[in-house]
């Protein structure tokens, strides 16, 4: 059997045509299935979940269903709902500093002094992303904040334009785009270079402190370089063609149901065209009332709701309207087949957020869904003893799933283990 090339086109008249992952292009597995590569992706809604609409008292196979959990009936079997999870020191100077750390367990967010580490995601990203287009992909429902940071504890900003992400990834620019493209990155990695040649001369006239900045910048200048050398390479590679129209941006914030449900349509293509293997979307605070029906408060002050019924049952229906995103999402990834498996099995999924009680702002008992992977699902784990587990450790289980070589991360004791 003849080896392909793992990015093997179909070429005709201005039009290139990318191929699945085909068993040739793996001449070791060629009488098998040849393997799919392992993807995460991280989705947080930043205002919690509401404890009694999500949590059974049973756990096991045999949970009963909860209100949020009706609305996965069809997924039972394709996630693992985990109880018991947080990170520790995380009240901040404001109650929602928390959401700095979800992907970084960084502790006391917010306070004097406070510095961000890297997110579990751009570890990730910085060992296998160079094997995609994109590194990373980071989304946000409504501003550029996000949970990724690099090791300089650097927020990387979210995308909010679904049709720009998908412009990016999907649509060739005109030739004379691209060549301008091009160019640019040329001129940036020249500028770079010189300004590496500056290093020894600038440390000698700097402080300490001043020096230890400077380690961070120049470590932002390696990456940079490594980036802009990667995309020059993949500037010569055409885009993968998909049979999906480009996505029209929502302008309103007030739909937040509307924008978040956009970005996770992406998600699929992203990781059926092997455009990226780490993926993160922020579903965020929009300060506004959203166009839900039956809501007449923000988001935000209903997460408070001091246990009124009324804010509750208005809470209940934006909840509802995320967790409807969540499943859709999954039974999208369930369809498109690869290497004998679905997207979902090679796809761990995590779903949650940085706070398990929004009204208290307590970050302790985290709503934790891990979706698809390959893992045996269909049960719900309550992991607390005597005390909340790390989530960092479940992240360590999911890196070294996916072959990134690492025996902690955070906050973490162990790679996490369940029956």
């Amino acid at each position: 059997m003849a080896h392909l090339p793992r990015r093997t086109f179909l070429r005709g008249t201005g039009v290139a045509l990318a191929l699945p992952l085909l068993e040739s292009m793996n001449p070791v597995l060629a009488a098998s299935q040849p393997v799919a590569p392992k993807r995460m992706v991280f989705i947080c809604t930043a205002l919690g979940l509401h404890p009694p609409n999500l949590w059974p008292e049973t756990t096991g196979k045999h949970y009963e269903s909860t209100p949020y959990l009706d609305l996965l009936q069809q997924n039972r079997d394709d996630f693992t709902l985990m109880g018991g999870l947080s990170h520790e020191d995380q009240t901040g100077r404001q109650p929602h500093d928390s959401e700095k750390t979800w992907l970084t367990a960084a502790r006391k967010p917010g306070t004097a002094g406070f510095r961000n580490t890297i997110s579990v995601d751009q570890l990730a990203a910085s060992k296998i992303g160079d094997q995609t287009r994109f590194r990373s992909i980071t989304l946000g429902t409504v501003s550029p904040q996000s949970q990724s940071y690099t090791s300089g504890g650097v927020m990387i900003p979210a995308e909010t334009s679904p049709a720009a992400m998908f412009a990016q990834m999907f649509l060739q620019g005109k030739p004379a785009d691209v060549a301008r493209q091009k160019q640019r990155l040329g001129d940036g990695r020249s500028i770079l270079d010189q300004l590496g040649s500056q290093t020894k001369k600038l440390r000698q006239i700097a402080s300490t402190a001043d020096n230890h900045l400077l380690d961070d910048y120049f470590e932002s200048v390696r990456t940079a370089e490594n980036n802009i050398a990667s995309a020059e390479d993949w500037m010569q590679r055409p885009k993968p063609l998909v049979d999906a129209q480009p996505p029209e941006d929502i302008a309103d914030p007030a739909d937040l149901i509307g924008r978040a449900r956009l970005l996770m349509d992406l998600i699929p293509l992203i990781v059926q065209t092997d455009s990226s293997r780490v993926i993160t979307l922020m579903v965020q605070d929009h300060y506004v009332v959203p166009k839900v029906e039956g809501v007449s408060g923000n988001h935000h002050n209903l997460s408070h709701h001091g246990q009124d019924p009324a804010k509750i049952k208005q809470l209940e229906r934006i909840e509802t309207g995320i967790m409807g995103c969540f499943a859709d999402l999954l039974s999208q990834m369930k369809a498109p087949t690869e290497s004998g498996s679905s997207l979902l099995d090679n796809t761990s999924i995590v779903f949650g957020s940085n706070l398990g009680n929004a009204n208290a702002h307590h970050a302790k008992n985290l709503p934790v869904f891990l979706a698809g992977g390959g893992f045996d699902h269909g049960s719900y784990i309550n992991l607390r003893k005597n005390g909340d587990q790390p989530l960092c450790n479940l992240f360590v289980r999911l890196l070294q799933d996916a072959e990134v070589e690492t025996d902690a991360f955070g906050q973490s004791t162990t790679a996490l283990t369940w029956n």
